[in-house]
């Protein structure tokens, strides 16, 4: 994975640990559910993620075509 690729996860997995965290501390400390658009940009985080990682893991088994010649 080059190093701009893996940056680009990072950040963004840094961001959706803090988003858990900060629904995590509201269900233990308040007693509360997360409000519903919350939880959606966090699942949409995760979706974003999941179709970075999956364009690499695609590109890296797409068959060689070779050209006769």
């Amino acid at each position: 994975m080059s190093a701009t690729k893996r940056e680009e996860v990072c950040s963004h997995l840094r961001y959706i640990r803090l988003e858990l965290r900060e629904m995590h501390q509201m269900l233990i400390k308040e007693d509360l559910l997360p409000d519903l658009n919350e939880a959606k940009e966090v699942l949409a985080q995760l979706d974003a993620l999941l179709d970075l990682l999956s364009k690499k893991s695609n590109e890296d088994k797409k068959p060689i075509l070779k050209t006769s010649g």
